[in-house]
Order: structure tokens, then sequence, then C-alpha cells
């Protein structure tokens, strides 16, 4: 029998001390001092720790805490154990409390010190470093937008001024000399006004001069409406400037095909034709020809030749071109653009020979060498007569 007298009953008042025993980390055990300090990356930590109670040691109950990790205590019972994985670099301070059998806490207990040493790509330096990169990065791409916007912006006013300057050659060209000799055949006839019959000469060569003028005038508007815009094929826009032969005292006018056409970006194409049209217009205006034939030839490479019969031109002319004019030059700088090779043949009384002959892969956007070769065989010549 046992006698209990609830008069005399006996408490425990001995706070049990809290030891911590070991530290094992990666499964390699570290010894309990004052401060440890981990390697980089560790991914299992484990905390033994113990407190001394005589009485009943299996009624001792345990808190624990990992501060710079947990934010509360964490109840453990009488688990003498604390684990913890995934930790990241930085300094933490681990603490441990105990309880006797009556409930009686340790609030001073154990506590430990560690540092987890960081990686390479956890230290703060390079966390900077990728800060600095990705403005560094930012910065570029947008430097490099703002080129490019320049870039475009002045390739855009660079094309405006071009068209601008062709204009104004044209201008210059054809309808001023014109409208200028008209001017003059005028105060002509006004300074002979009293002579009837060389005012009635004057007069018809006035007729003639503003007739050219107007045909001049077409002639540089549809060179405008001759644009990237404009959705015929080559062939067709070069055909209709052809078609101004008899206006302009040719007689014949000849347009061929070679080998199977091959579609043309728009900006190649405005060129090639603009080149195209300056040829069929010059010898329209200053060869005195009677014929004009027009080649186009799609194969390997591109090449369009414009010839005629007239009175040709020398050598220094065919070089510097005519005084004041600029129809050769302005052809050369289209060509140029989209890198051709302009060649003028010609020789006094000989007639006048222009070549543009463009790469296939610039002209076609691609490789076209053996493609060309069999749509060259397949297609044949075509060859109308106007």
């Amino acid at each position: 029998m046992q006698v209990v007298d609830p008069g005399h009953l006996v408490h425990n008042d001995v706070l049990p001390p809290v030891h911590i025993q070991k530290v094992i980390a990666d499964h390699k055990p570290y010894q309990s001092n004052d401060k440890l300090t981990f390697p980089p990356l560790i991914l299992d930590l484990e905390i033994d720790y113990a407190a001394l109670s005589f009485v009943n040691p299996q009624k001792v109950r345990f808190r624990y805490r990992l501060e710079g990790r947990d934010t509360a205590w964490q109840e453990a019972g009488n688990r003498r154990q604390a684990f913890y994985t995934d930790l990241r670099p930085g300094s933490y301070r681990f603490r441990v409390i105990a309880a006797n059998d009556d409930g009686l806490w340790n609030e001073e207990g154990a506590s430990i010190v560690f540092t987890i040493a960081p990686a390479w790509y956890q230290t703060a330096v390079f966390r900077i470093s990728c800060l600095l990169a990705g403005l560094l990065l930012l910065w570029l791409i947008y430097y490099l937008r703002m080129k490019q916007a320049s870039r475009s912006i002045r390739a855009r006013f660079d094309e405006r001024i071009a068209e601008r300057t062709r204009l104004a050659r044209d201008l210059h060209d054809t309808l001023l000399q014109t409208l200028q000799g008209s001017k003059l055949v005028a105060d002509d006839a006004l300074e002979n006004r009293a002579d009837a019959e060389h005012t009635r000469r004057s007069l018809e060569k006035l007729s003639e001069w503003i007739d050219r003028a107007m045909r001049e005038g077409r002639a540089a508007l549809n060179a405008l409406h001759s644009s990237a815009l404009d959705k015929r094929d080559l062939s067709e826009r070069l055909q209709s400037a052809l078609d101004e032969r008899e206006q302009n005292g040719v007689s014949e006018g000849f347009l061929a095909v070679s080998g199977t056409p091959v579609e043309m970006g728009p900006f190649i194409t405005d060129e090639i034709c603009r080149v195209g049209y300056e040829a069929i217009r010059n010898a329209y205006m200053h060869s005195q020809a009677t014929r004009i034939e027009v080649q186009l030839t799609y194969s390997e490479d591109f090449t369009l030749i414009v010839r005629d019969n007239g009175r040709g031109m020398d050598s220094t002319m065919a070089s510097r071109g005519r005084d004041g004019h600029f129809g050769l030059q302005s052809m050369r700088e289209r060509a140029a653009r989209i890198h051709g090779q302009f060649q003028l043949i010609t020789a006094p009384n000989l007639g006048t020979t222009i070549e543009l002959k463009v790469a296939g892969n610039t002209a076609f956007g691609r490789d076209t060498s053996v493609w060309s070769k069999l749509l060259s065989r397949l297609g044949g010549t075509r060859r109308s007569e106007v």
C-alpha cells in the first residue's frame, strides 16, 4: 500500500541545466564551441541537446528557437534533437530551454552561435555585379534602340533630301531649261514685232517649246508616280515609258524579257525602274534616236539594258555628263544604292548602251544560281514589239 498526504506534497524546485551536446552539418560533426562557421550550401543541420533531471528525466520538456530563421519558440516535447534544411547564408543563434517534471522552466537555457558562408553567387558582390550588369544591359538596349531610331530617321531624311535633289535636277535638266528657251523665243518675237513673218516663225517655235515643256512636265509626273507604291511589275512600268516614244520623235521601241521574272523587293524594283526610266528619257531628249531597245534578264543575277541608235557621246561627256545635267550621275547613284554595277557604252554616232547588273542575292533576296538556270532554260526569251 502507498499513502499520499496532500498536505505534505514534495515539489521539484531545481531548474534543469541545459547543455548542447553536438552539432552535425551534412553528416559531419562539429564541436559545440562558442562560434562555428560552416561551408556554403549546407543542406542538413542537426543540433543535439540535453537537460539534467534526476527526479524524473522522462518528463523534461524542451523548447528551441533559431534566431534568424524562427519567429517563435518551437515546442519539442521531450525530443532532444533539432533539424534544419536548406538554411540560407548568414549568422544564426540557436537557443534551447527546458522545464522539469513540475513545469519549472530554465529560461536561461543554452545557446550556440554559428555562421553559414555564402557561395560565390550568394555574395553581396555578386548581387551588386548582377544589378550593375542588368543596368548596363538595359542602358545598352536603350542606346542601341535610340541609335537604330536615329539611323532610321536619318535614312528617311536622307531619302527625302535625295528625292528632292533628284526632282531639282530633273526640273533643271528639262522643264526649266525648256521654259528658259521659250522665254528667249518670246523676247525675240517682241523685239521684232514689226516683222510679221519673223513673229509668225517665232510663235511657231514658241508653240513647239511649250509643247516640249508639257511633255517634259508629264514625264516628271510619270517619274513621281513610278514609285514603290506602283503595283505593276518592272516590265509594265518600263513599257509605259516606251509608250511615249512617238511623242518624243522615236519611231521604234522594243522590250524583251529573258528568263522567268522573279519578284524583287519594292525598293530594288523602284531603283531599277528609275534607272531604266532615266535612260529611256535621256534617249528621248538628247540622243536623237529612232530606235530604243530595253532588255530585262532574269538568271543568276538581274540585268537591265537600255540601248538606242542615237548620236552617242564622247568619252568626256560619258564620264562626267553634260554641264548642268545630272541624269548620268543620278543613275550611277541609284545603282550604287542597290549595290549594282553600272556601265555606259557609247561613242559618237554609234548610239548609247546603258547596263545595270544587280547580284542575285541582292535583287531576289536569295541564292538563285541553280534555280535561275533552270528557269532560264524553261522560260526562253519573250520579246514584244511596240
